[in-house]
């Protein structure tokens, strides 16, 4: 799963936080991202949001559950 995080830091860290608009367009640059999800709120307002970038970074590092081999693993459909 990717969460967008859309507080003060996009400030210092040109937008990264804006995780979900830029690998929906890949090609959009840094500094009109936040105008895509202005103009297509539809699309990411009913999304979850990461509400503390600090928090994921803390959880990240001291959660046993958290870390570069854990993913989110989806049963595969089932074929008809």
């Amino acid at each position: 799963e990717t969460y967008s995080y859309y507080g003060p830091l996009n400030y210092l860290t040109w937008n990264v936080g804006y995780h979900n608009e830029h690998h929906d367009f890949p090609y959009i640059p840094w500094s009109r991202l936040p105008e895509l999800r202005r103009i297509a709120p539809e699309f990411y307002d009913n999304l979850a949001v990461c509400e503390s970038w600090v928090g994921v970074i803390w959880d990240y590092i001291m959660r046993d559950d958290v870390g570069p081999y854990n993913r989110v693993k989806r049963p595969m459909p089932k074929e008809e």
